[in-house]
């Protein structure tokens, strides 16, 4: 568990908080055979900063690590009104984006998504970002830390604009990187170049065995999933050797890097 500014003061079930704390993520530990991979909850009471994460190119070329940091988002609960800022209304060149992180008009030029349960979102890198208030997700991410902060409204956290200047797109959001998670069944969500994530309904169908070889990791939605011996429960994140080795009863997701 993190402690986050923008954390909570009580998470929702199944996770208890730990007294005089404020947690903001939850993450898994990452077995070696996914060290590719992170995996996290977040839950906000306020909004997290205005940000960009660079691609697996500029975080070598930057000297900070052998990856960048694609990741996504399942919104698993959200208060009314709550939001996603993902891309920009309008084009913005980059000299317009450094005043507008400067002057803090950035968080009014963003595109502002309202989100409920159930919608899934793909932020490749370079795509300014923030999580708004109010808001439950599941985060799958490439295993990097690399985050440049353009704007923490007034917060007295260090910010990155010249990295963040750098990697980042002035850009609308591609509508085709958002979708509905269907009540049931099984869906495709993400399929490469970096990972692949897929919301299973049961039993892993032809197809999605298929595609994906080796180890996966498993987080059951509701339900339960048995993955060798052990029972895996929501909230908890499990490492199947194989698809073999995982029987879902309820509804899962499954992750797992590209070769």
């Amino acid at each position: 568990m993190v402690e986050r500014p923008w954390g909570r003061d009580r998470l929702p079930a199944p996770f208890a908080t730990p007294s005089g704390q404020r947690i903001g993520e939850i993450w898994f530990e990452t077995p070696p055979q996914m060290d590719a991979l992170l995996v996290k909850y977040i839950f906000t009471s306020q909004a997290l900063s205005v940000q960009v994460h660079p691609d697996d190119h500029q975080a070598r070329a930057a000297g900070s690590g052998l990856r960048g940091k694609e990741e996504c988002w399942l919104v698993i609960e959200a208060q009314p009104g709550a939001q996603l800022g993902i891309g920009f209304r309008e084009p913005l060149d980059p000299a317009a984006m450094r005043a507008a992180a400067l002057d803090g008009s950035i968080e009014d030029l963003l595109a502002w998504h309202p989100v409920v349960a159930g919608d899934f979102f793909r932020i490749p890198p370079g795509t300014v970002h923030a999580i708004g208030a109010g808001i439950g997700l599941i985060e799958i991410q490439q295993n990097s830390d690399i985050t440049y902060r353009l704007y923490d409204y007034g917060r007295p956290r260090e910010l990155h604009l010249d990295a963040g200047m750098a990697v980042a797109r002035g850009e609308r959001y591609p509508d085709v990187l958002h979708c509905r998670v269907a009540a049931s069944g099984c869906q495709a969500l993400v399929d490469g170049p970096n990972f692949r994530v897929d919301r299973i309904d049961g039993a892993p169908e032809v197809g999605v065995q298929t595609r994906y070889r080796g180890a996966v990791l498993v987080l059951p939605l509701d339900g339960e999933a048995e993955v060798g011996c052990s029972v895996v429960r929501p909230g908890q994140c499990a490492l199947a050797a194989s698809l073999d080795d995982l029987a879902a009863a309820g509804r899962c997701l499954i992750a797992q890097p590209c070769a």
